[in-house]
């Protein structure tokens, strides 16, 4: 069923209302992830000579916008909820910018990478198409593009209080590489456990050069 815009308006401040109203727990219940194995899935990928510039795309409280600028790299957040914002600010001093997933506005060909840890999943597929575009176009030619999403059978829907798409394997590289990008790896999460046992799809991609 097609989304209507009022539709697309009501998933998007929904869930950026759910992110603000738990915002606090959020951050204390994520803290101590180890997402290193994701950081450095994008960082070796990308071909020129550091330090990168990355956007953090969905960038949450700031965690791991501090380990990017830890490891001597310009980096960038972005996120749809002010709480966030507010909090990768104080936490990092990085530069965040206050965007809607849906309604961004993306400088072209600015960044040498993306790390989109946990956040795609949260873009109606409708929509999905014209985001991963405008995350092309904001790439530099032989730029690279991470991300990270709960998997599934393709189904969307309100869960929790948040609006979700859970792709498999064969969607999201549809998705992708209809987008222009060209797969470099993929895997599962939490690394060594039975396939049943990772939720998690964990893809890389790159904008090819010209």
């Amino acid at each position: 069923m097609k989304l209507t815009p009022r539709d697309l308006e009501q998933i998007s401040t929904g869930t950026l209302q759910h992110y603000n109203a738990n915002a606090e727990d959020f951050r204390e219940g994520t803290r101590d992830h180890d997402v290193t194995q994701n950081i450095a899935a994008l960082l070796r990928h990308i071909d020129v000579t550091p330090p990168f510039t990355i956007l953090d795309f969905g960038c949450g409280p700031g965690r791991d916008l501090k380990a990017f600028t830890a490891l001597g790299h310009h980096t960038i957040g972005l996120d749809g909820a002010e709480r966030f914002v507010a909090m990768a600010l104080d936490a990092t001093g990085c530069e965040v910018w206050h965007q809607d997933f849906l309604h961004l506005d993306l400088p072209d060909a600015r960044f040498d990478g993306i790390f989109a840890n946990a956040v795609l999943f949260h873009v109606p597929s409708q929509d999905l198409p014209r985001v991963l575009r405008q995350l092309h176009a904001t790439l530099k030619p032989g730029g690279v593009l991470f991300s990270s999403n709960p998997r599934g059978a393709n189904q969307e829907g309100w869960h929790h209080g948040r609006y979700g798409t859970f792709h498999d394997l064969e969607s999201w590289r549809r998705y992708m590489t209809n987008a222009g990008f060209v797969e470099l790896e993929h895997y599962y999460r939490p690394d060594g456990l039975p396939r049943e046992q990772q939720p998690w799809l964990a893809s890389v991609w790159r904008k090819p050069a010209i």
